[in-house]
């Protein structure tokens, strides 16, 4: 026993030594080179960045409106409540994530031109039947979340210049967005992740100062929340808030030490927390229940050099979300059609281009900046971030003999099994009623009444009316 003990810590020590050490050859020889400075990352920071880049972005702009229909009590409530649950799952992706990869180790496999990803997990650890379910949502999920990129472009775009309307927009930030086809991987985005970052957080207080200076609009109210359906609709968007580790595989994948990615997206959410709580709280401070016919932040704030401002950083950040959010169904398109494995960047952006175009059509089709964010956040997040991982944790660890060989120790502020299947039940239960249930009939239920309203393919989404016309 003693000796197939320590040939199991040898290979386990062997994982740790391929993990540290599989991107950093190709970076040592120009360790100091601009590329590597600008292009090539994998550290802790690296990954912190891209966590706390990718997790706010355009649902930065409808927070305000969620508080609206929720009031400001229950908005800052659920921002914490829905953040450290988003950390908790995202610590089980990671979990998972070091078992697959050190059980694969074990058999000798190579993943050194293979980016892992969560339907791989799933797999690998639990059979086909739950790498088809990961699959189905974490594609449609992450292709919903391109789209509502694409469509925050348009709608942000529109208050710089409203000479053309939001469709034609549409189409030309479409065609900006497929240029991230030529970003090879989550390596890459070191120099945008830190851009995103900063610009996301230019514009949150851009929002706060902006609101507090403005004052509160003349005859404000504030009387939220007012129905069910608005409630449970602004609730399942701030669940989609802090349900932006869809590609937490996918980055943890790109780090040179994926055992620390632990504990790195909490860390991203504290911050997410100050630029989010203080911006929207602000801007539904000032104008109140206004934001209920005006999902877009930008739209009630008055014309100035620094919207303007905010409004390019926020659209240059969205391009940046645009590719964290495609870059994984990238992967998964490379891996049907055979090219995963070319080494040649243009042969794989030719291949990626099909996938741009269902995200450039659904754009089109459903251009409702706000509400679409509420009806993905509970049909689709609930599943893919919340409920998926933690079933997976609970059955992955549910023999003795899982649970006594698991690559990863218990954390320290949860040291039992009983209280994290305690926790994990109560997650899983909670989502699915709260979040999928009154969710999604909520969040259906206004996205029906907006396309009830716009119609489909809706040419200016929530503009003003024009002065030769008195219809939409």
């Amino acid at each position: 026993m003693s000796s197939e003990k320590q040939a199991e810590e040898a290979i386990v020590s062997r994982l740790n030594e391929t993990m540290e050490h599989e991107e950093e050859d190709q970076g040592d020889n120009s360790v100091f080179s601009v590329k590597s400075l600008l292009w090539h990352g994998g550290s802790v920071y690296d990954a912190w960045f891209s966590c706390a880049s990718n997790q706010v972005a355009q649902v930065l702009l409808t927070l305000p409106y969620s508080f609206s229909q929720m009031g400001m009590l229950s908005g800052i409530i659920l921002q914490v409540f829905y953040g450290v649950l988003g950390g908790w799952t995202a610590y089980l992706i990671s979990v998972l994530y070091i078992e697959y990869r050190t059980r694969k180790e074990k058999e000798n496999v190579s993943f050194k031109n293979h980016v892992i990803q969560w339907f791989e997990v799933l797999d690998g650890l639990l059979g086909p039947y739950w790498k088809a379910i990961g699959l189905a949502f974490n594609c449609t999920f992450l292709l919903f979340g391109s789209v509502i990129q694409l469509i925050a472009c348009a709608s942000n775009i529109y208050y710089i210049n409203d000479k053309l309307d939001k469709r034609t927009w549409t189409y030309i930030f479409g065609a900006c967005c497929a240029t991230t086809v030529f970003i090879p991987s989550f390596h890459n985005y070191r120099i945008w992740s830190f851009l995103g970052l900063g610009m996301t957080t230019y514009t949150a207080w851009y929002l706060t100062i902006a609101a507090l200076v403005h004052g509160q609009a003349e005859g404000v109210t504030h009387q939220g929340p007012t129905k069910l359906v608005l409630y449970f609709t602004g609730a399942t968007n701030i669940l989609y808030t802090f349900g932006g580790h869809a590609v937490t595989v996918e980055i943890m994948h790109a780090m040179w030490k994926p055992q620390k990615f632990k504990y790195i997206y909490l860390l991203a959410t504290l911050y997410v927390f100050t630029l989010t709580i203080p911006s929207a709280s602000a801007v539904y401070w000032a104008f109140g229940d206004q934001l209920l016919n005006h999902s877009n932040a930008f739209s009630l704030l008055p014309h100035s050099a620094w919207r303007d401002a905010a409004v390019i950083l926020m659209l240059i950040h969205q391009f940046i979300t645009f590719g964290f959010a495609c870059t994984p169904l990238y992967f998964v398109w490379e891996k049907v059609v055979g090219m995963h494995d070319t080494k040649s960047i243009c042969l794989r952006a030719v291949s990626r281009l099909p996938v741009v175009i269902p995200i450039w059509f659904l754009a089109i089709i459903f251009p409702f900046f706000g509400p679409i964010n509420s009806a993905v956040g509970s049909l689709l997040v609930s599943f893919t971030v919340y409920i998926i991982p933690a079933l997976a944790h609970m059955l992955t660890y549910k023999s003795a003999s899982a649970r006594k060989n698991a690559a990863e120790k218990l954390p320290c502020f949860l040291p039992s099994w009983t209280a994290i299947y305690a926790v994990n039940t109560a997650i899983v239960i909670w989502v699915f009623v709260v979040g999928f249930g009154l969710g999604g009939w909520a969040s259906m239920t206004n996205f029906i009444k907006q396309v009830d309203t716009f119609g489909l393919f809706a040419k200016c989404y929530q503009c003003p009316p024009s002065p030769s016309s008195k219809h939409h």
